[in-house]
């Protein structure tokens, strides 16, 4: 069901869209403020609104966006306006998206914890491929106590074993904790460095 489009469509048409922040997610300030994140080429999968998308434009990155459903592709688009040297938005699913060349940068949010667990591994592989070598991933984890998505909860044993070692160099740091302000989930905060 959440891998369908019209499922999504129906989302945006119905305003049934609790994920949505209405604001720019603090552990991207936070990102973009402490210099951890500065200015390269960053693919932001499954961008909804794409607060984070107009942000990145306006720091400077060259940012391409992607999303599955029509109603929040139309909308960055229109958000990007002032930004169109630097900026991209894609409809297309992130399985069957592939970027001219490799990107420094992929933000995830939102998406991973959207589509079916089942998809994951290829969810990794995309966004492996995404990446240049050395390349990082700021990571959002979705913790959330129930069974039924999504968004479907992101266990962090169960992320090491997606994001394996031997293909991602993980943080030593513990994870830094958001809550969200729907008060049924929190994130934790990882930024993950794909090896050669």
């Amino acid at each position: 069901m959440a891998d369908n489009l019209s499922f999504w469509d129906d989302c945006y048409a119905e305003g049934k869209t609790g994920w949505d922040r209405g604001e720019v997610h603090p552990a991207l300030k936070q990102w973009l403020e402490t210099g951890l994140l500065k200015p390269c080429t960053i693919i932001v999968p499954g961008c909804g609104r794409g607060y984070e998308v107009v942000e990145l434009a306006k720091q400077g990155f060259h940012v391409t966006a992607v999303d599955f459903a029509a109603e929040p592709v139309r909308h960055v688009q229109r958000q990007l306006q002032p930004y169109p040297k630097t900026s991209q938005v894609v409809q297309e699913s992130i399985f069957d998206y592939r970027p001219v060349q490799p990107v420094d940068v992929v933000y995830e949010q939102t998406c991973l914890c959207a589509i079916d667990p089942q998809l994951r591994t290829q969810y990794e592989q995309a966004v492996f491929n995404w990446l240049k070598p050395n390349g990082r991933l700021f990571i959002l984890f979705a913790q959330t106590e129930s069974p039924k998505g999504p968004p479907y909860g992101c266990d962090i044993e169960e992320m090491e074993s997606t994001f394996l070692e031997s293909r991602w160099q993980w943080p030593s740091d513990p994870p830094q904790q958001f809550s969200h302000p729907s008060g049924k989930l929190h994130e934790l905060a990882y930024i993950l460095k794909r090896k050669l």
